[in-house]
């Protein structure tokens, strides 16, 4: 009993120190960047130019999400505020992970550039949510 009980939890932890897949990378850098725009914006010392940065909402199963990165980080405002070039550089990560590291395996089950500028809380959202 207490040998099963070893092996199971040293499965559980082997199976936490996997390497995180493609997928996993790109979908964890995705919802830390949309938290950090979030907090952003509701920041009380916040800049007036971040009131006029494009929205980020990054869903990665929309295959606009590679333009919404692409002119989030060739937004020409706010370079002088420091949480606003941390979020360029992290949208800058996430896209090149998208487009070179993590092509192949990436499937992106939509194309509804809209549905990135007034998001709907999806059901894998949820899910994930739920999960967490």
């Amino acid at each position: 009993m207490l040998l099963s009980l070893l092996a199971l939890l040293s499965a559980a932890l082997l199976a936490r120190a996997a390497p995180p897949t493609c997928y996993s990378r790109v979908l964890s850098l995705s919802k830390e960047i949309t938290e950090s725009f979030k907090e952003l914006q509701t920041s009380k010392a916040k800049d007036p130019c971040v009131e006029t940065l494009p929205r980020l909402y990054l869903d990665i199963h929309n295959y606009c999400v590679l333009t919404k990165l692409r002119d989030f980080v060739a937004y020409p405002r706010c370079e002088r505020v420091l949480e606003v070039s941390e979020l360029k550089e992290k949208a800058r990560s996430l896209y090149t992970i998208m487009i070179s590291y993590c092509r192949r395996d990436l499937a992106f089950l939509t194309d509804d550039c809209n549905a990135l500028e007034s998001p709907i809380h999806s059901s894998i959202e949820s899910s994930e949510d739920i999960d967490s």
